[in-house]
């Protein structure tokens, strides 16, 4: 498996990719119109297409050349006001396909994230998490971030608490590249 930046051409597969493992992950735990919605939304070609374009926005990909593993995003946006680390960018979005979880590829991709933030002149990671997904959570802990709040997170129209992670990028812990 390999990590390399995504390009406006891997759009349609991204699309794909990122709306199954959001709603394999959430779907049994959310109404099914409400996923529905959201995944209408959040995941669409467009939608990724743009993300995939976006100089503030750095989309990565874990792929062997036939089976697409998992992806993240990075991007400088404005971070929520509990976040106080220095030069902050946020991880959008962290998935890996449920067949590849414990094989330490997980850990690969967050340090390419770090790499893209760094990129990005960032210094300090920031991201939100279900405040129900204990496994993203334990994780995130490993690599080093703490909670420093909450903030709100809609799927269609249902309203869901997220716990507000960060990590100076040089504390971070448990990776591996």
């Amino acid at each position: 498996m390999l990590i390399r930046r995504g390009v406006p051409a891997d759009a349609p597969t991204l699309a794909e990719f990122a709306a199954r493992t959001f709603e394999d992950t959430f779907g049994a735990a959310n109404d099914p119109a409400h996923m529905a919605e959201h995944l209408a939304t959040a995941y669409g070609t467009a939608q990724q297409l743009r993300e995939l374009s976006d100089p503030e926005c750095i989309t990565l990909i874990l792929d062997d050349d036939r089976t697409l593993a998992g992806y993240a995003q990075v991007r400088r946006s404005p971070p929520l006001s509990c976040i106080r680390g220095p030069a902050p960018v946020e991880v959008v979005r962290f998935y890996l396909d449920r067949p590849f979880h414990g094989r330490g590829l997980a850990q690969q991709l967050m340090a390419a994230v770090a790499g893209a933030a760094l990129e990005l002149g960032g210094r300090t990671l920031w991201l939100s998490v279900w405040e129900r997904n204990p496994r993203a959570i334990a994780f995130y802990a490993k690599c080093g971030f703490s909670d420093t709040g909450t903030t709100s997170f809609w799927v269609g129209p249902d309203e869901q608490t997220d716990r507000v992670l960060m990590v100076e990028i040089a504390g971070m812990t448990g990776l591996s590249s």
